[in-house]
């Protein structure tokens, strides 16, 4: 019989970023991009309910302008704001909410999106001593180097241990 692991042996490795490390026009390019194919976008908007023709029959997107069907935005925004969570808020904090959001240009199956964020702004949270409100602006480009989509995004941020309140 195989000797059992030892678990104390794995070492918890802290991620993502406090709120010291936020600087007002720091710019974070998200390393991971993400291929949508058509199963995904099929798959979330028959999840989600959404009923649109547009992002799931080929025939209708074609006679309305488009080569294939469009690609769920809310799917899209999805993958944009899963693609900045390991550089903006992987550490944690709550979710203050998007604004802003812009769906500049329809994104097909096979388009691939990369994002960069930036720091908007970084204050003390006035009721929360050990955290910081930071908020980033994130747009996201496909294959061709098109924007596709715009958003503000806000988090509560923890200070890093041992900061002062």
């Amino acid at each position: 019989m195989a000797d059992k692991p030892d678990f104390n042996e794995f070492k918890l490795m802290l991620k993502g970023h406090s709120f010291e490390d936020f600087k007002e026009g720091q710019v974070f390019e998200h390393h991971w991009g993400r291929t949508i194919n058509a199963g995904d976008n099929s798959i979330f908007t028959t999840a989600t309910l959404a009923h649109c023709p547009l992002y799931f029959n080929a025939e209708y997107a074609r006679a309305h302008g488009h080569p294939d069907v469009v690609v769920n935005p809310l799917l899209v925004a999805c993958t944009v704001v899963g693609i900045s969570v390991e550089d903006l808020s992987e550490a944690g904090g709550p979710f203050l909410g998007i604004n802003d959001m812009d769906f500049v240009r329809p994104v097909y199956p096979g388009d691939t999106l990369s994002a960069r964020s930036t720091v908007v702004s970084t204050r003390e949270s006035a009721s929360r001593g050990n955290f910081g409100i930071v908020t980033w602006r994130t747009e996201a480009r496909n294959q061709r180097d098109e924007v596709v989509i715009t958003y503000q995004r806000t988090n509560l941020v923890a200070k890093k241990r041992g900061a002062p309140l």
